[in-house]
């Protein structure tokens, strides 16, 4: 069985793979993991993105299996390895259940939770046959209150991802493989501002601690479950979320 002891939150080393990275979470997260050491390669459906200075960024669709192996098989040819993959492709819809199409639940489906699956099942099995690896998906708080301001498809799509990284987690953890969750409330990005338009409740009244996230609350999060500082920790669903949700 591979063990791994706790150290500092250094990436040092580390080859991390980012989906979703020109959102506003993956952005904030590629840029701490860059900070904290790892060479970062981030992905998204843009043909061309501007991260910042040293950070890679390869077009990627991810519900794309095909694209999966060339994206991936392209990562390892140029750095040998993937150390930490980072899933924060996402979609949202708020639409009622009852006025919610098979076409938007198919697109939410694919790439809420085929995102996931896509580029996990292509790196677990390597992770695991080198000893190593560290996977993190981004769920959300609607998996566990039945959502915020999201409608019905989102929230099943974001309970997938946290059952799924559980199995992930039992699965790996002989072979060194980590998997974890975070679990945003609301943050305050772009596909927030989408989805809530001008009816987004109060964060006063609805956040104990009295602001919506930011990315930068993520990105930290993030860093944390994927450095040696996590190194005891696998199959958590850690909340971000100002309170709105605890355990």
């Amino acid at each position: 069985m591979a063990q791994h002891m706790s150290g500092p939150a250094s990436l040092e080393g580390q080859v991390a793979l980012i989906t979703g990275g020109a959102g506003g979470m993956g952005r904030a997260i590629s840029a701490a993991f860059k900070a904290a050491g790892a060479t970062v390669v981030a992905t998204d459906r843009a043909d061309k993105e501007d991260l910042g200075p040293g950070i890679e960024y390869l077009r990627y669709d991810v519900t794309s299996r095909s694209d999966t192996d060339r994206v991936i098989d392209a990562v390892i040819a140029r750095h040998q390895k993937v150390d930490i993959l980072v899933l924060c492709a996402g979609t949202i819809a708020r639409t009622p259940l009852a006025e919610s199409t098979d076409e938007e639940w198919q697109s939410i489906l694919n790439v809420n939770v085929m995102g996931v699956v896509n580029p996990a099942r292509k790196l677990f099995p390597l992770m695991c046959e080198r000893g190593f690896g560290k996977i993190l998906a981004a769920g959300s708080i609607a998996a566990k209150n039945g959502g915020v301001a999201s409608g019905p498809a989102y929230v099943a799509s974001k309970s997938a991802v946290h059952g799924m990284m559980r199995w992930i987690a039992k699965a790996g953890a002989p072979h060194g493989v980590y998997a974890n969750t975070l679990a945003p409330g609301p943050v305050e990005t772009a596909m927030w501002a989408n989805v809530t338009g001008n009816a987004a409740p109060s964060a006063h009244a609805s956040v104990p601690l009295g602001r919506w996230g930011n990315a930068d609350d993520i990105a930290q999060a993030a860093l944390f479950l994927c450095s040696p500082a996590s190194n005891w920790i696998t199959g958590t669903s850690l909340d971000i979320s100002g309170g709105m949700w605890m355990d």
